[in-house]
């Protein structure tokens, strides 16, 4: 035989195995086939590829399909929420049905903002506990040269109100006025008092007189701190009370 007809033998081979003598067996979606093609680099036949199950590509398409709708349906739900918000705001606010969501939105702003000026305007002249505990003696606003406020804030316990009495007897201020108020488990004790004493009109001594204050009302409250664990086990007042007492000064040259 001439080596013609080898070639014409293994061509032919190669077509039959390629186009029909196919042994196929499926695995995990794919069809491995054992067709054999002519490698012409290496002048003999080898394996083809195997080939991708059609099954396989119909699924891929049903998933992506699936995915797709319930895309489109979460995205449906979010508009309806979004929708539902907008109507809530439009029945709180003045604005036309026609408003646009953009314009409504700096609407609801604009009157977010009128509110919480409100809200700070009319809180202004109470007294109302601090969430952090803190001493403050400054000078008094709406009197005289005379007159420092100071105030303490800090976790309620039963002992505060006495100590802080002992605190400010060991001082010897005389007090013009007082206001305890409290808030749920807080309190804040805040009085106005002259730095001025019984034959003693120098307004120098103010800031000294401030910084004992300061320094005595901190010392309440690291003794508040340490206690923590005893008013823990304390009932505590739950509601918010105001108290306030007056007292006038009788020396002449107070501003009081």
């Amino acid at each position: 035989m001439d080596s013609s007809s080898d070639i014409s033998r293994i061509l032919f081979n190669a077509t039959s195995y390629r186009f029909g003598a196919s042994n196929e067996t499926s695995r995990g979606g794919f069809v491995s086939t054992n067709s054999l093609v002519l490698d012409s680099e290496k002048g003999e036949l080898v394996k083809s590829p195997p080939i991708i199950n059609g099954e396989k590509k119909i699924c891929d398409a049903n998933k992506t399909l699936v995915a797709l709708k319930n895309h489109r349906e979460a995205e449906r739900k979010r508009r309806n929420r979004i929708n539902g918000h907008l109507a809530k705001l439009r029945a709180l606010v003045p604005s036309s049905p026609k408003m646009d969501k953009a314009t409504l939105l700096a609407e609801v702003i604009r009157q977010v903002k009128h509110l919480k000026k409100n809200a700070d305007e009319a809180s202004k002249g109470y007294s109302i506990p601090t969430d952090d505990d803190e001493v403050k003696v400054e000078p008094y606003e709406n009197g005289g040269s005379f007159l420092y406020k100071a105030s303490i804030s800090c976790d309620y316990r039963p002992e505060l109100l006495s100590d802080l009495r002992q605190t400010l007897d060991k001082l010897q201020l005389q007090l013009v006025r007082e206001e305890i108020s409290t808030l749920g488990d807080r309190v804040k004790n805040e009085f106005v008092y002259t730095c001025c004493k019984v034959d003693i009109y120098d307004i120098e001594l103010c800031p000294l007189i401030a910084s004992n204050v300061h320094q005595a009302l901190s010392s309440v409250l690291e003794r508040a701190s340490t206690s923590m664990d005893y008013s823990l086990r304390t009932p505590r007042p739950c509601k918010q009370m105001q108290q306030t007492s007056t007292m006038s000064c009788n020396h002449e040259f107070c501003s009081c």
